[in-house]
């Protein structure tokens, strides 16, 4: 029996060996799409590629970065494509992020359609702008207990153009366990006016493969790939007053809006009235340049709360869930005859109870824009 027991795994490892490698030689074989030809936006450009490979991984090779949160694995949603030609249904890992007006429309997601056949697409032009880069970890500094500033430089004589409020992917090298590159998107934290640099406020979630990498492996003069500018959270230029919500890294994209309109000069020509919730005091950060900016100009409003102020905190501030200070002022104290825009900035929970409060209280959903973190 003890030897039974001892060889029996030895065989049942050598079968799933020998089961892998003819998997392996069979879709070799049988999945030998050659090469096909994927047209982009009737002809603009097209592109010779090869057969098999997820079509988000052969468009990066042919330097047209669609955006992938997640790095093509196919738990984000945000590498979508519209699809002119027959390519098959559409798969089940893609049914959860497609609502019936994108199916409608032929949206389909990139990491999850293999190129078999001949395809025609349609992208964003703003796609074709995307760049790539090695870049240098200039500084690594922590702004609260589990956010870090990451700055980096891009190499001498590259520039990127942006606008504020849009996000990179920052891909990390395999480490530990991880034995893969894994890209991930942040939202950019440095203003438009920084051309040579990039700004992070990335966030330590738990088991995450590249925050934890950030946290714990990230040196500074350490060169790391970015890839971007996506995204189309940027401020309207409407007049209308900007109720900006947000927490946590969530800091990122108004960091940069708010900069840029000092730089601009168009601060003072709008009200403004930002909203930042967190747990207590410690979650709090860029505490005086934002009460600053709240003293220097009359039309901004800095309203920090926090949920769960400690004792040694002292709060004097605002307490509650953000949404419930969001719905106050805009019940008590933010006009309700001036147009209003939304801009909000978090996870998607915080997200749909802020766009709640707001459409309660007259605002219209198309005058809310947001960026989710997933």
């Amino acid at each position: 029996m003890d030897a039974l027991f001892l060889t029996a795994p030895l065989a049942v490892g050598s079968i799933a060996a020998a089961l892998a490698a003819l998997i392996a030689i069979t879709d070799r074989i049988v999945n030998n799409y050659g090469e096909i030809t994927l047209d982009i936006n009737g002809g603009r450009k097209q592109l010779s590629l090869k057969g098999g490979q997820p079509m988000l991984f052969g468009l990066a090779e042919e330097g047209i970065f669609v955006p992938s949160a997640c790095g093509g694995r196919g738990s984000c949603g945000a590498c979508k494509v519209v699809v002119q030609s027959d390519i098959g249904p559409i798969m089940p890992t893609e049914v959860p992020y497609l609502s019936r007006e994108e199916v409608e429309q032929k949206v389909r997601l990139s990491c999850q359609i293999k190129l078999k056949q001949d395809v025609s697409i349609e992208i964003p032009e703003e796609l074709f702008n995307v760049q790539d880069f090695s870049a240098t970890v200039t500084s690594i500094k922590d702004v609260t207990h589990d956010i870090k500033e990451v700055l980096c430089d891009l190499p001498p004589g590259r520039e990127v153009s942006f606008l504020s409020g849009q996000y990179g992917q920052f891909e990390i090298p395999p480490y530990g366990k991880v034995r893969e590159r894994t890209m991930r998107a942040y939202s950019i934290s440095s203003p438009p006016g920084k051309k040579s640099e990039l700004e992070f406020l990335i966030r330590l979630v738990p088991g995450g493969i590249v925050t934890t990498y950030v946290h714990e492996h990230l040196k500074e003069g350490d060169t790391i790939r970015l890839v971007g500018p996506f995204g189309d959270f940027s401020v309207r230029e409407s007049g209308a007053a900007m109720i900006c919500v947000a927490g946590g890294s969530g800091m990122a994209p108004f960091k940069s809006i708010f900069q840029d309109m000092i730089d601009r000069g168009t601060l003072q020509d709008r009200d403004i009235w930002y909203f930042f919730g967190a747990r207590s005091l410690r979650d709090l950060f860029y505490l005086e340049w934002l009460e600053e900016l709240d003293n220097s100009f009359e039309t901004f409003h800095f309203i920090p709360a926090l949920s769960e102020p400690q004792p040694e905190d002292n709060w004097q501030g605002a307490t509650g869930l953000i949404t419930e200070v969001l719905d106050r002022y805009l019940k008590e104290k933010i006009s309700r005859d001036h147009p209003k825009e939304g801009y909000l900035c978090g996870s998607p929970g915080m997200l749909d109870a802020c766009m709640a409060v707001m459409t309660a209280n007259e605002m219209k959903s198309e005058d809310i824009f947001f960026d989710k973190f997933a």
